[in-house]
């Protein structure tokens, strides 16, 4: 389902071996969270999606987990930015800037984290939305307004 629909929204999309389902399981332990439903039916297809110009639209598991861990724990993130505990990132825009579930309260809503100004909004209703709006143009910024 997944391959299909990012292949109709950008043909040359990169598509990767899929994760294995104990891989999965071993991440949400890692994590201390449940993957969103829409994101594990993803990466159980293929780990990760490369977009225009080689961006890591969504990323492999392993870096899900290590930059999610990575972003809750480093002392001069939680000095310079607003806790990260409510958002599980997965993606990227290639400039720094990188798009999440929100995990508190769950919802199925795709946020952008901008690090330059440490700002969260609003880019998709899901992921779906997010891979069609993010495949089609090949722009890096077209979740700015």
């Amino acid at each position: 389902m997944w391959r299909q629909a990012v292949t109709e929204v950008f043909p040359g999309v990169g598509l990767r071996e899929p994760a294995e389902p104990s891989d999965l399981v071993t991440a949400e332990k890692r994590l201390g969270r449940s993957v969103p439903a829409e994101l594990r039916q993803l990466l159980l297809e293929s780990n990760g999606v490369i977009g225009h110009f080689l961006v890591n639209t969504v990323w492999s598991l392993d870096r899900i987990v290590e930059t999610n861990l990575y972003f809750r724990s480093d002392e001069t993130f939680a000095q310079l930015y607003m806790p990260f505990d409510a958002l599980l990132f997965f993606g990227d825009n290639g400039g720094g800037d990188q798009f999440a579930f929100v995990r508190k309260p769950e919802r199925p809503d795709i946020f952008v984290w901008e690090h330059e100004s440490d700002s969260r909004r609003w880019v998709a209703r899901d992921l779906r939305d997010y891979l069609g709006r993010a495949l089609r143009t090949g722009d890096d910024d077209w979740y700015q307004p």
